[in-house]
């Protein structure tokens, strides 16, 4: 049978009120009371029940993790990251999945039912609606690899897809090409907009720069195939900048399978820098977004905003940087 509460009140010689304030982080208890406590519980091989917890303290320490974009190769390295985060500050993540349909208000109500304590939108493309959800609803939220321009109203921790979107573009007009492309994400997506918006800004400043535009039905590495499959039916560019590395992935699959090489023919360069763009099969030119210091920023908000729930809202913005590989022809 289970050891009890109960159980450590008597091996201890203390009432039960003394064993949960033990338990109870912030609760008042002597270091005597204390050291007992502790010394009966590792004798009887007791652990505190965190739901029982919960009921005293009004705390779940549950973190609702959001996302759409499992199928990413990306997020199982940035969930990765959040859960052993999370767990290391004695918090419990609850990973929510969200389907295409799933609604601002649904994932309210969703979470809501196991009374997280705060939640992370951990996604860049979905909208800024999902975030303001849980603020309406007195959750505490923080957006990561959000979009962080233009006052979201809520945390948001990420890059500034822009910016990224110009170093993309000066990157592959620096190699010499002049017929550049982007093969982005969904059209819908928010980091797919700014990275296009970027990569515009940049290749208008050269008149002899042509510039086409392709998307992608999903950041995915089938997508990425299926749009560059398509494109090589046609004269393609000489150099793509993809939305992400799955996309880019995706895409020079395709090349490999046509008479077409990477890079003497066809240049790519990828965003995100996950750890398979450096397989040696694979070899990726792209973009490095610092995975670790959005994810460990993102925690430190959430318990910033979990000990004051009225603090304002922040963004915080990382830089990035080119990880030179050999998608690229050479300088």
């Amino acid at each position: 049978m289970a050891v009890t509460l109960k159980d450590v009140a008597l091996k201890a010689g203390v009432s039960r009120s003394a064993v949960s304030r033990t338990f109870t982080e912030g609760a008042s208890v002597s270091a005597t009371m204390r050291r007992r406590v502790e010394k009966a519980a590792q004798e009887l091989g007791y652990s505190p029940n965190a739901l029982a917890s919960s009921l005293t303290t009004g705390r779940t320490k549950l973190i609702g993790m959001v996302s759409n974009n499992f199928h990413n190769p990306i997020f199982l390295e940035v969930f990765d990251r959040f859960t052993r985060g999370l767990q290391d500050r004695g918090l419990r993540p609850l990973l929510v999945n969200l389907s295409e349909e799933a609604g601002p208000e649904a994932s309210v109500s969703m979470l809501r039912q196991y009374s997280v304590d705060g939640v992370i939108v951990a996604s860049s493309t979905l909208p800024p609606d999902f975030s303001l959800a849980f603020r309406d609803a007195s959750i505490p939220v923080v957006h990561a690899f959000g979009r962080t321009g233009g006052g979201a109203g809520v945390h948001v921790v990420g890059i500034d897809n822009v910016a990224a979107g110009r170093l993309a573009a000066s990157t592959l007009i620096d190699r010499g090409y002049r017929n550049i492309a982007f093969l982005g994400g969904p059209e819908s997506a928010t980091s797919t907009q700014d990275r296009l918006a970027g990569f515009r800004e940049e290749t208008a400043k050269y008149s002899d720069i042509r510039v086409s535009t392709t998307f992608a039905t999903a950041y995915s590495f089938e997508a990425g195939r299926a749009a560059m499959a398509e494109l090589l039916q046609h004269p393609p560019a000489e150099a793509y900048f993809c939305g992400d590395d799955v996309v880019s992935i995706g895409a020079l699959s395709a090349i490999q399978d046509s008479a077409y090489n990477c890079p003497a023919d066809i240049g790519l360069i990828g965003l995100n820098d996950m750890e398979m763009a450096g397989w040696n099969n694979i070899n990726l030119t792209t973009i490095r977004q610092p995975i670790e210091q959005i994810v460990s920023s993102s925690i430190e908000l959430m318990l910033a905003t979990l000990e004051n729930p009225d603090r304002f809202p922040e963004a915080r913005v990382f830089s990035c940087e080119v990880i030179e590989r050999g998608t690229l022809r050479p300088k």
